[in-house]
């Protein structure tokens, strides 16, 4: 518990019961009762099948086999037989026949800043070959001007037009050195070559039809992660229609794609706990705090445990189900753990099957809900040494994942977090699940000022941009939507407005980081000590509930569909 970024009060367990929110009964009324012509994009990620390095240099040797791919210009490190291009190729196979508005971007890493124009192009070169020759490129795709560490990207929408095979040559220029690539057999699966494809869904035959979400891909894993019990298919989920409110002249605003992205924006959200003394009411302090702040949050978070009985582990509960009925969205967080009793399950037991009745009753209960939620496991899973290896998690993960499938429970929306701390980048590519396994990355970024010994004040751009930056450029959840499961900001006691305008200010840094569809507030005082100088809550002053009211006005934040009033 003594680490940097520390937002738990000993002996005050944040999870222990408080309200969510859901994408209720009635938006998704509206969804299934309308189509609109087109719904949100979504987002494939695509590992490649086969790539090579081209060169005429004989002692290569087989580049089709080695963990690096390489570029150089004709004449390289002084040889002027030096060249070599890097070339990938990729199966796109899921796409829809109602696919419209095709984007593909190629995603490679790279260990190191270089000086050179790399342009990508369509290319006639087999992939697979040993030592191939390069070739005469086909037409020029996309450039990318001055290589950088971590991913580069490339727009090649103009060659992968649909489902088919796709090859794509990278040729360096202005750089007389090698680039070296992560190549598909490095032994980091999260560095390996990726096309993240996003499309849109055009209309269906019929405005009463529904579809099935194209699996993705089997996800690559490091080898201490299971595999997947069935490689050929991913999870499938009912896709539901968009609602009609869009405003004038967007065309799109108001859509809300299979896996609750929406089209425009961010949903609003918020963790707010009760206690004994209000007689464990779980609606009360939603309602309180939405009264407060004029409005009704889109998504209500709330925290459940494995114990499988009452408020705590019976859920949706009696409040829940109230709440999506007003139209919101929950966000259940599921924790391996007994809150009453403080036991702690292992990731081991998970997937023994020791839990599968508790896992399939709620999952049973989730799936008769009739609507889409979020649902995580475990969030912050790098807090929790005593539950298991990483690889031990993802293995649960799973487990509960493929539990949920069987039981038909496809509206559970599966939203992976973790805290995003700089201590832990080393671990978060062995604790992800895959691809097939997640449909939002979250994480849970705080400006705790004083409360944890650092007097540095972050803006809201910093507070959520440094681990936002670090998935972009690691490539985990490519073209997943992301999620602030949990956010929130201390007070300035130098200067008592510092924390409105914070808030004032948050809806630019959304805006600033697109990628964010969703942010929920920690409104907890347990999140820390709560002292003269530390108070992490949105409403201890008046100052800081009219900042936070402020921002929940924001357009970027004002979903125009029913659950939003």
């Amino acid at each position: 518990m003594a680490r940097r970024g520390l937002h738990r009060r000993p002996g005050v367990r944040r999870r222990k019961a408080v309200t969510l929110g859901v994408l209720g009964a009635s938006v998704v009324a509206g969804i299934v009762a309308t189509m609109m012509p087109l719904l949100a994009a979504e987002d494939v990620s695509i590992a490649a099948v086969a790539d090579t390095t081209a060169t005429t240099v004989p002692q290569d040797g087989d580049n089709a086999a080695k963990t690096t791919l390489a570029t150089c210009p004709a004449r390289c490190d002084g040889n002027p037989r030096g060249g070599r291009d890097a070339v990938v190729r990729f199966a796109v196979a899921t796409l829809p026949a109602r696919a419209v508005n095709v984007k593909a971007t190629l995603r490679v890493y790279a260990w190191r800043t270089a000086d050179a124009a790399v342009t990508a192009y369509a290319s006639p070169v087999d992939a697979a070959a040993a030592r191939p020759v390069p070739a005469a490129p086909g037409p020029a795709l996309a450039t990318v001007t001055g290589v950088r560490p971590g991913f580069n990207s490339w727009d090649v929408s103009r060659l992968v037009t649909g489902n088919g095979t796709w090859t794509v040559s990278l040729s360096q220029t202005g750089f007389a050195s090698r680039v070296y690539w992560a190549s598909t057999e490095h032994r980091d699966p999260q560095l390996r070559p990726r096309l993240l494809v996003t499309y849109d869904l055009g209309a269906a035959p019929s405005p009463a039809a529904t579809t099935t979400r194209p699996a993705p891909p089997p996800a690559t894993v490091s080898p201490s992660a299971p595999a997947r019990p069935s490689p050929t298919a991913g999870p499938t989920r009912s896709t539901a229609s968009p609602t009609s409110s869009a405003p004038t002249g967007s065309g799109r605003c108001g859509e809300v794609s299979a896996t609750l992205v929406p089209s425009c924006g961010a949903w609003w959200g918020m963790y707010a706990p009760t206690s004994a003394a209000d007689g464990w009411d779980h609606g009360r302090p939603v309602a309180e705090v939405e009264a407060q702040v004029g409005r009704r949050f889109d998504i209500v978070h709330r925290y459940h445990d494995f114990s499988n009985t009452g408020s705590n582990g019976a859920f949706p509960d009696v409040y829940e189900r109230q709440q999506m009925r007003e139209g919101r969205l929950m966000f259940f967080a599921w924790e391996s753990r007994v809150f009453a009793t403080g036991t702690v399950l292992t990731w081991a037991d998970v997937y023994s099957g020791r839990y599968d009745a508790t896992i399939d009753a709620v999952a049973g209960r989730i799936r008769d809900a009739g609507v889409p939620v979020f649902l995580g496991f475990d969030h912050e899973p790098e807090d929790d040494p005593a539950k298991g290896t990483d690889a031990d998690f993802v293995r649960a993960w799973r487990h509960v994942h493929d539990r949920f499938a069987a039981a038909g429970a496809h509206n559970a929306v599966w939203v992976w977090t973790v805290m995003g701390w700089s201590g832990h980048y080393d671990r978060y590519p062995g604790l992800y699940p895959g691809d097939g396994y997640v449909d939002w990355v979250a994480y849970d970024p705080y400006n705790f000022h004083v409360c944890n010994g650092n007097t540095v004040w972050k803006s809201p751009s910093a507070t959520v941009g440094t681990f936002y930056r670090w998935l972009d450029e690691h490539g985990i959840g490519a073209g997943k939507p992301r999620m602030l499961a949990e956010f929130g900001t201390n007070r300035h006691t130098a200067d008592p407005d510092a924390k409105r305008r914070w808030f004032e200010e948050f809806p630019a840094a959304l805006k600033a980081h697109p990628k964010i569809k969703a942010a929920v507030y920690f409104n907890s005082a347990g999140m820390t000590t709560t002292s003269a100088t530390c108070d992490m809550t949105m409403n201890h002053d008046a100052s800081a509930l009219a900042g936070f009211a402020r921002a929940g006005q924001d357009d970027y934040l004002r979903q125009p569909t029913k659950g939003t009033p």
